[in-house]
C-alpha cells in the first residue's frame, strides 16, 4: 500500500472545509450583487423623479422665457426650503390681515403678500356693523378698533321729505362694549396688519402678485414682483386670495359678474356733530341716498350716491355744482353750512360701488375671500361683516386638518364653505341690494309708494324696526326673516293704498307695487342661490367631514 496516498478521513475533511469556504464566499458575493442591483434601481428611480420635477417646474412657469423659468425653478426650490409656508395670503386688507392672524394663531405658517403696506386713505370700509364687531371679538382682534379714534355706532337715523326716525340696534342682550364702529379705514387696516405681523409665524411682504402658479389644475403658489421689481415665486399647499375689489386673480377662481350700479362721492365735514349722536344718518334723497357718519371725534364722512357709472367731472367743477345745487338742499339744515364748506374745500373723492354675487370655481390649492370673491352695494356697510364671518368659518373648517397637501381632497371638503357661509352672506348681500333699489327715488308711482311704505314701516317701531335693523347689523342673519320683512313692507304699502276705500286705480297700483317688489328681490335671491340660501341642509357639501390625511 502506498503511504503517500491520502487517507479517506483527510480527503473528507478537506472537502467539507472547501465547501464551507465556498458557501461563505457565495454569501458575500450574493450580498454584493444585491447591493449593486439595489443601488442601480434606486439611482434610476431618483433620476426619473428629478426629471419629472424639472418638467413640472417648467410647466408651472409657462409664459416665461426658458432661462427665466430655469432660474425661477431653482429659486423656488430654495424658497421652499427657506419659507416653508402652509398658507399664502394674497392681500393684507381687512380680510387678508384678519385671516393671516387667525391662521397663524392656530399654528399655521403664513406668507402674506400685499401690494402696498403703507396706510391707505379710502372712502369706503369705514363702518363695521355690530355683527362684524362680534366676529372681530371671536377672532381675538377687537383691540384693533382701539387707539384709532374709532366711534361707537348704536343705530341709524332715517330722513325723508322733512321727516326723520331713529332706528337703534337691538343690543340689550350684549355687553355694553358691543356696538358698531366707524373709523378711518386705513388706520383700522394698519392695526390689523400690525397684529398679524406680531406673530412669529407670519411673514408679511410688500409685493404685487401677478399670477397663480398652477400645475395640472392645482394651484401651487403665486408669482409676484417685490417692492424692488424682482420677480419671485412663493409656494404653499393652500393659497387664499383676498386682494380686494380690484382683484386681478379672481377670473381664475370664480365666474365674475361685476355690476356698477352707482358711485360714491366722498367728503369730510369737520368740527360738527350729527343731529343724532352715535348714529349713522341716511337721507332718502332724490335721486339716491346720502350717508353721514362720524369717522373720528372731529370728522364726519359724507357719502353721496350718484346712480350710473358716470360721475360729473371734478376738475371742470361740474361735480361741485351738482353737490351744491342738487344734494345740499336735501340734507338736514344742521349740516348744510359744513357740507358747503367741505365742497368748497375741494377734497372730493369718488369710488365706484361694485356688486358681485359669489360664483366660485372650486380649484384645488386655492380659495377666494373678501371683496375679491363677493361684493354688495356698500349702502348698508355689511362688507366687513361678511368677510370676518367667512374667516371664522374658514378657521373652523381648517382647524381639524394637520396637513394641507392633499389639494383635491381639501378642495372637495372646502366646498362646504360656499354653502355654510350663505345664511350670513346672502342675508347681508340681498338686503344691501334690495334696500338700495327701494331707497332710490323713481318716477314710477308704484316704486315711490314702496319707498314711502318702507320709511313708514320702519318708523312703526317694535318688531317692524328691530327686525330689519337686526338683519342689517348682522346680529340676526336669517334669509327667511329678510324675505318676510321685505314682503311685509310691500303688503303694508298695499294696505295703505286700499284704506279707507279701495278703487280700481288703487288696486292696480297695489298690484304693481307687489310686482315691483318681486322684481327687486327675486333676481337677487336667484343670484345668491335659492337652495343654498333657504335650504342649505339639502346641499350634499353641507355634511362633508374633515378629511383624514
Amino acid at each position: 500500500m502506498n503511504s503517500s496516498a491520502p487517507s479517506p478521513s483527510l480527503s473528507y475533511n478537506s472537502f467539507v472545509e472547501f465547501w464551507r469556504t465556498a458557501k461563505i464566499d457565495q454569501f458575500f458575493l450574493g450580498e454584493l450583487l444585491a447591493f449593486v442591483i439595489g443601488f442601480m434601481v434606486l439611482y434610476s428611480f431618483f433620476r426619473k423623479r428629478e426629471k419629472n420635477n424639472s418638467s413640472a417646474s417648467a410647466e408651472n412657469t409657462r409664459g416665461l422665457s426658458n432661462d427665466h423659468a430655469n432660474d425661477l425653478t431653482t429659486r423656488s426650490s430654495e424658497s421652499d426650503a427657506a419659507g416653508n409656508a402652509d398658507v399664502i395670503v394674497v392681500g393684507a386688507g381687512v380680510a387678508g390681515s384678519a385671516l393671516a392672524y387667525t391662521l397663524a394663531k392656530d399654528g399655521r405658517r403664513v406668507h402674506v403678500i400685499e401690494r402696498d403696506l403703507t396706510e391707505q386713505d379710502r372712502i369706503v370700509g369705514e363702518l363695521l356693523q355690530p355683527g362684524g364687531y362680534l366676529k372681530l371679538i371671536e377672532l381675538g382682534l377687537e383691540e384693533c378698533v382701539n387707539e384709532i379714534d374709532a366711534q361707537q355706532v348704536f343705530g341709524y337715523a332715517l330722513y325723508m321729505d322733512g321727516k326723520n326716525t331713529k332706528l337703534s340696534y337691538p343690543l340689550e342682550k350684549y355687553d355694553k362694549d358691543v356696538a358698531g364702529r366707524s373709523f378711518h379705514n386705513g388706520r383700522f387696516v394698519q392695526r390689523m396688519r400690525e397684529k398679524a405681523a406680531s406673530l412669529p409665524n407670519v411673514r408679511m411682504e410688500q409685493g404685487t402678485v401677478t399670477s397663480l402658479v398652477e400645475h395640472k389644475g392645482t394651484v401651487r403658489g403665486v408669482q409676484y414682483k417685490t417692492k424692488n421689481g424682482e420677480e419671485l415665486s412663493a409656494y404653499a399647499p393652500l393659497t387664499i386670495v383676498c386682494d380686494g375689489c380690484f382683484s386681478n386673480l379672481r377670473r381664475a377662481l370664480c365666474n365674475p359678474k361685476v355690476e356698477v350700479p352707482s358711485s360714491f362721492v366722498g367728503l369730510i365735514l369737520e368740527n360738527i356733530n350729527l343731529p343724532h349722536i352715535n348714529h349713522g344718518h341716511v337721507i332718502l334723497a332724490d335721486p339716491s341716498p346720502i350717508l353721514f357718519y362720524k369717522i373720528s371725534s372731529t370728522e364726519i364722512r359724507c357719502l353721496v350716491d350718484v346712480p350710473g357709472q358716470k360721475v360729473p367731472s371734478v376738475t371742470s367743477g361740474e361735480l361741485g355744482r351738482y353737490l351744491k345745487t342738487v344734494v345740499a338742499p336735501q340734507i338736514p339744515p344742521e349740516l348744510y353750512d359744513s357740507f358747503i364748506a367741505a365742497v368748497d374745500k375741494g377734497n372730493i373723492r369718488t369710488m365706484p360701488n361694485r356688486s358681485m354675487p359669489a360664483d366660485p370655481q372650486p380649484t384645488p390649492g386655492a380659495l377666494l375671500l373678501g371683496d375679491a370673491f363677493n361684493m354688495r352695494h356698500p349702502l348698508t356697510g355689511g362688507g366687513m361683516t361678511v368677510a370676518l364671518s367667512d374667516i371664522v368659518l374658514i378657521r373652523n373648517l381648517l382647524r381639524p386638518l394637520r396637513d394641507l397637501h392633499d389639494s383635491e381632497t381639501l378642495c372637495k371638503y372646502l366646498e362646504s364653505f360656499y354653502t355654510l357661509r350663505k345664511p350670513v352672506a346672502s342675508t347681508i348681500n340681498t338686503l344691501a341690494g334690495a334696500l338700495y333699489k327701494v331707497f332710490c327715488a323713481s318716477s314710477d308711482k308704484a316704486r315711490q309708494e314702496m319707498r314711502n311704505a318702507c320709511f313708514d314701516y320702519l318708523s312703526l317701531g317694535g318688531i317692524c324696526s328691530e327686525g330689519p335693523v337686526a338683519l342689517l347689523s348682522g346680529l340676526n342673519p336669517r334669509p327667511l326673516s329678510l324675505f318676510l320683512h321685505f314682503f311685509a313692507v310691500a303688503i303694508y304699502g298695499v294696505g295703505r293704498l286700499l284704506i279707507p276705500f279701495p278703487s280700481p286705480q288703487k288696486l292696480w297700483l297695489g298690484a304693481r307695487l307687489i310686482s315691483g317688489a318681486c322684481k327687486i328681490i327675486f333676481p337677487i335671491i336667484k343670484s345668491e342661490g335659492v337652495r343654498q340660501m333657504f335650504f342649505p341642509a339639502t346641499v350634499p357639501a353641507y355634511y362633508r367631514a374633515p378629511p383624514v390625511f
